[in-house]
């Protein structure tokens, strides 16, 4: 993919097919983000969105992880391929490897992740069978920051769904993951608009304390009424 000096630049990690990775690119294309994606990496070599990436024209690099003795050399040899790109801003898309301190610290508060729970609940895997199994009436998935806490780091902006009737693992995580291809480019954007940021106490857009569970994404809302709610002190509601 061409690239400008005048766009910022993304760097995506995936580990599979990585449909989030796939709506950035679309975002992208569609101009809303104004920005390059300057590499797609993975930690598989059979990883079929490497062959989508080039397929766009984006540069794509693959990293064994078995190829090394330990997470912290295998995280030595992604943060130099990541940092040969000068990205503005790191995304991990399925990337399914828990990092170390040695790949966060580099990239910390320009590393964002999304998680298919409603965080604080279900860090890790399998979230909507467990949240089935909860009995919860609702599931979604939050977009955060990523700090060496797995799946622990101040959340951004938190998308919902309700849960219904002869729900599945597989037919929640079908409605969910659609919301993460909406929010997770649009934390995206306000990170690269110079909006988001993260401090030693938090989460913060346009200077205001993001809340705990992160800004409540509401569908039905254009992104300037999400953004307003917020800078007036409404923050989802």
């Amino acid at each position: 993919m061409q690239t400008s000096s005048a766009r910022s630049r993304i760097a995506i990690l995936i580990s599979g097919r990585g449909s989030n990775m796939q709506a950035f690119i679309a975002a992208c294309q569609r101009g809303e983000l104004d920005a390059d994606i300057c590499l797609v990496a993975s930690n598989r070599a059979d990883a079929s969105g490497l062959d989508i990436a080039r397929a766009a024209g984006i540069d794509t690099a693959c990293i064994e992880h078995g190829d090394y003795s330990d997470r912290e050399a295998f995280d030595t040899a992604l943060v130099a391929c990541v940092q040969r790109y000068a990205p503005d801003l790191v995304i991990l898309a399925g990337f399914m490897r828990i990092l170390t301190p040695v790949f966060i610290t580099p990239f910390t508060g320009r590393l964002l992740n999304i998680h298919p729970s409603l965080l604080p609940k279900y860090p890790g895997l399998h979230t909507h069978k467990r949240a089935l199994e909860a009995g919860d009436r609702e599931a979604g998935a939050t977009v955060h920051f990523v700090t060496p806490a797995l799946d622990g780091g101040p959340p951004i902006l938190q998308a919902r769904v309700p849960i219904v009737p002869r729900d599945t693992a597989e037919t929640l995580a079908t409605r969910v993951v659609a919301l993460e291809h909406v929010i997770y480019p649009l934390a995206a954007l306000w990170f690269l608009q110079g909006r988001l940021s993260l401090t030693e106490q938090g989460a913060y857009l346009d200077g205001q304390k993001i809340p705990a569970t992160g800004i409540a994404y509401r569908p039905e809302n254009a992104v300037r009424d999400i953004t307003a709610d917020h800078r007036n002190g409404r923050p989802g509601h």
